[in-house]
């Protein structure tokens, strides 16, 4: 019975209405989550006053969320209002969707509904499992332990959580191919798709990844045409939008970054490089790098 109770409180959190904006995700309902759930776990309470939440979730949204022209004060604002909607989430006064104004004027203090606020106060073991659900149901592996470093969570216990609900979707829990990895660094001649970079060691190679092109967490399938092997600096930059691909798979470059030392600067050299498979490997599908473009690269690429 009380895994019934603990998947169905899960369930009620992995279950949010999610805006989008031109067909772009918008994870600015999760981080408030995730950001409620780390005050929770070190404060004992999940309860946030705007006065700390403005800055702290609009941090986190510019930082993992996709570039908007929204002032930062209103992009915390949304989800800080619009979360009572799905019925987790109280403002201790009423106050108007979207307006930032009310929020400051009054002192507003938002946090978790009483039940669900109590639940996890009585067992800490789901604060971890809720945000394991919610980060690896909106960002990439390459990106989720500093999401959770970010809202005050230790990635290690976090992501080591039992499992105890499925997919969000309500779907049987989509698990990735153990074979998937190997498959991609085969086709990529295990360097990296972006700089040539081939360490190995003891005969292994180190430093390479399998990257999803369109994210696992948003549907992208283990397909070789939605594969890339890319070293681990820039896996990163490219799961946090610094890098990109154009509609003929070359790389572009972020104007966004900005670094002053040569070794940062190398980064600069990738723009507008071609990919070159190994003949027979596919390049990423147009779907795939539309769906990245459009979600994940951020800002104007450099002017080659």
């Amino acid at each position: 019975m009380a895994d019934d109770q603990d998947a169905a409180l899960l369930a009620r959190l992995a279950s949010l209405r999610q805006h989008q904006q031109g067909g772009r995700r918008s994870p600015h309902k999760p981080l408030l989550v995730l950001l409620a759930l780390g005050q929770l776990a070190t404060a004992g309470s999940s309860e946030l006053p705007w006065s700390q939440a403005q800055a702290r979730l609009s941090d986190l949204i510019a930082e993992f969320g996709p570039l908007t022209r929204t002032s930062r004060a209103q992009s915390a604002a949304y989800p800080f209002t619009r979360l009572r909607s799905d019925g987790i989430w109280v403002l201790d006064q009423d106050v108007p969707m979207d307006a930032v104004r009310p929020l400051s004027t009054h002192h507003v203090v938002g946090r978790f509904e009483d039940s669900l606020e109590a639940a996890l106060r009585h067992d800490p073991t789901l604060v971890q499992s809720a945000a394991r659900a919610m980060v690896e149901s909106h960002f990439p592996p390459t990106v989720a332990p500093d999401v959770l470093t970010a809202v005050g969570l230790d990635p290690n216990l976090v992501l080591h959580a039992a499992d105890v609900v499925p997919d969000p979707s309500g779907n049987a829990e989509r698990r990735r191919d153990p074979r998937w990895r190997t498959a991609v660094l085969q086709a990529w001649d295990r360097q990296c798709a972006f700089c040539g970079f081939d360490g190995q060691f003891l005969g292994a190679s180190v430093g390479l990844e399998a990257a999803h092109v369109r994210w696992f967490a948003f549907d992208g399938p283990d397909s070789l045409d939605n594969a890339l092997a890319l070293c681990v600096l820039h896996h990163k930059l490219f799961d946090l939008g610094a890098l990109g691909l154009d509609a003929s798979a070359r790389v572009l470059v972020s104007a966004a970054f900005t670094t002053r030392t040569d070794a940062g600067q190398a980064l600069y050299d990738l723009h507008g490089r071609a990919l070159r498979p190994r003949p027979g490997t596919p390049l990423p599908a147009t779907e795939h790098l539309t769906r990245h473009q459009r979600e994940v690269f951020k800002g104007q690429p450099l002017i080659a």
